[in-house]
């Protein structure tokens, strides 16, 4: 079902929700089997992390964390970091950060290092009209 702009109050939030649901229909593509919303996850440090999204990857049903940041400015190294862990602490195998721009140069090397994949969805994008850039594609 398509989701409209009008399901959201605040823009990020409506990123959000159709990065979500633009993920899952390339999940596919992304060697997910699906995509799931926003959902509290425990970690082995006894702390519990929210996430913007959650991936089931195809083989064995292992997790990929999403988060999607509908910001104007770059995603820097520490946010990147920061993703890193909760990926880590989750037992996640890897992750997906949605932005609607490139990722600072060291978000590249933390992303590219810690099994996170970098997927641009336009910010003003909705389930019908939407830009997607990923993998060179």
């Amino acid at each position: 079902m398509p989701m409209s702009r009008s399901l959201a109050s605040k823009p990020w939030k409506t990123y959000e929700q159709v990065s979500t649901y633009l993920l899952n229909m390339l999940a596919s593509e992304l060697g997910l089997t699906r995509v799931e919303g926003k959902q509290k996850l425990p970690g082995t440090s006894g702390t519990e992390w929210e996430v913007d999204a959650k991936g089931i990857r195809l083989e064995g049903g292992a997790l990929v964390l999403v988060e999607c940041r509908g910001t104007k400015s770059r995603e820097s190294q520490a946010k990147l970091a920061a993703l890193a862990y909760s990926i880590q602490d989750t037992g996640a195998i890897a992750g997906i950060i949605a932005t609607p721009i490139p990722l600072q140069i060291g978000a590249q090397k933390v992303a590219a290092s810690a099994g996170i994949l970098h997927v641009q969805i336009d910010l003003n994008s909705t389930s019908e009209e939407f830009a997607v850039k990923f993998l060179n594609k």
